[in-house]
């Protein structure tokens, strides 16, 4: 059974969505994504483990065809890595409440949810393991139509609008990113990754590569939200389901980061990438504006959500730095903050689904005294906002050391500079939120509030709980992190 990890992990969930449909009863659906979440975990630590401890990748050849001429799924210790945080969110976010907690969905309709969450999880799954460049955007289809389906379920015209908004902004980003891996099989004949990089070689100074080379980085720039190629991002996060923000912000970027990752250094490689290119150039000064631009947006907003949905645009920019980076050191930083993000942004975004389920409000004001009234879910709030700004003991930190040692490996002092600056501003959005929290009053007319229940505390508790784990014991992540960075560069430890 375990060779067959690499396809079942993507099978899975897909037959799942479909029986999420059949049974149409919300307990039946919740009880099946929830134990299909889990399955994909076991699967993506399974095979995580098999690539540390042997140093080789795992290669599954669909119908047994082999490779370049059929579909291989090939697992290595980065797409492993990637697996295993994809998974992980899930498999917290759909035990969260005992229903409709955070849906905004008719209960009659909650079957839905769960069956477009986990079409979504087998697209992001299935982009993150195959081994064919064709496959990634049946994949990123699969997860991009299921994706706004779940925006769209908010029952809001907002919703409706955000959700076509990223419909039309991820259409153009799928055409262009098919445009280039046309323009890619036109000069090699070949899509299976593998064999596209040793074929890339012999053509790079073809101009047609160069040119499906920029398709391929801005569509794939549109689906991560790369500043300025953002735009559908805040709204979309903003007006989505609370459940729905947290499983989407702690995953979709997630997996456009790695498919970034996958093209700049395993198909067209270092060299192309760095030296002929010099991609640097261009990523190093979108990266730092993202950071600012989202920080001092994040400053300036009044809804919670839409806080963290500008942080979130901040974040990607420390993930896109990194790459740009093209060092080791770099390199990790930005593979470690996949993980790290995810677990502090997808709790953040449970807390304020905790927040709404009791006010049904998300707007910064209303939030007042609320640091007494709900005092678990308000100190995960803290824990959350401490890791976003990189205070030693959380995961925060870990990302932007390796960052930093990046930047001064590669000669950039003020690269590094910028970084601490950017997590001073992070403070700022952050003590906006929990100075209202803890210091302001709670208004005499404002309705009584308590504390949510378990079935909601623990799984934001296991996120935000992550956030203190791996950043006191980062061994872990950063050891992870570090040998996906030298495969990817092709150096040893």
């Amino acid at each position: 059974m375990t060779e067959h990890f690499p396809v079942l992990q993507v099978v899975v969930p897909l037959l799942a969505a479909a029986a999420c449909v059949l049974l149409r009863n919300r307990f039946a659906a919740r009880v099946l994504a929830i134990a299909v979440a889990w399955t994909c975990l076991c699967i993506a630590l399974h095979m995580l483990s098999t690539v540390l401890s042997t140093g080789e990748p795992i290669s599954y050849m669909l119908g047994g065809w082999e490779a370049p001429y059929g579909i291989e799924y090939r697992i290595d210790v980065v797409n492993a890595w990637v697996l295993v945080i994809v998974s992980m969110i899930p498999s917290v976010v759909l035990p969260f409440g005992s229903g409709s907690e955070g849906l905004d969905l008719h209960p009659d309709k909650q079957y839905l949810y769960y069956a477009a969450l986990l079409l979504c999880l087998t697209g992001l799954l299935g982009m993150t393991a195959t081994g064919d460049a064709f496959n990634v955007f049946v994949f990123l289809e699969i997860s991009s139509l299921s994706m706004y389906t779940l925006i769209a379920m908010a029952d809001s015209r907002r919703a409706f609008r955000a959700a076509y908004s990223y419909l039309i902004q991820g259409t153009i980003g799928g055409t262009f990113f098919l445009i280039g891996l046309g323009l890619l099989y036109q000069s090699t004949g070949t899509l299976n990754m593998a064999d596209l990089a040793v074929r890339l070689q012999l053509v790079w100074e073809s101009r047609t590569v160069h040119v499906a080379f920029a398709f391929i980085v801005v569509g794939l720039g549109i689906k991560l939200a790369l500043f300025p190629l953002h735009q559908w991002l805040p709204d979309a996060y903003t007006y989505a389901p609370p459940r729905v923000s947290a499983f989407v912000a702690a995953t979709a970027t997630k997996v456009g980061i790695y498919v970034l990752v996958r093209f700049l250094f395993t198909i067209f490689g270092v060299v192309f990438v760095f030296e002929v290119l010099e991609i640097q150039v261009l990523l190093v000064p979108l990266s730092i504006a993202g950071m600012f631009v989202g920080s001092f947006a994040a400053i300036n907003q009044s809804s919670v959500k839409r806080l963290l949905a500008y942080s979130s645009i901040a974040q990607i920019g420390y993930m896109t730095l990194g790459i740009s980076m093209g060092n080791v050191s770099g390199l990790a930083g930005g593979l470690v903050h996949l993980f790290n993000h995810a677990l502090t942004k997808g709790g953040l975004f449970l807390v304020v689904a905790c927040v709404v389920a009791r006010l049904n409000t998300d707007r910064l004001d209303d939030w007042a005294g609320l640091g007494r009234k709900m005092p678990w879910t308000m100190a995960a709030l803290v824990v959350g906002g401490l890791s976003l700004i990189g205070i030693p003991g959380t995961v925060g930190l870990v990302s932007k050391w390796y960052l930093v040692l990046g930047a001064f490996e590669r000669g950039w002092p003020i690269i590094a500079v910028l970084i601490m600056l950017s997590s001073l501003l992070a403070g700022v959005y952050v003590w906006r939120v929990l100075e209202v929290v803890y210091f302001r009053p709670r208004p005499a007319d404002a309705p009584d509030v308590e504390e949510v229940p378990l079935s909601m505390l623990i799984p934001t508790w296991i996120l935000i709980g992550g956030t203190i784990v791996f950043g006191i014991g980062a061994e872990w992540p950063s050891t992870v992190a570090l040998q996906a960075a030298q495969s990817l560069l092709g150096v040893g430890p």
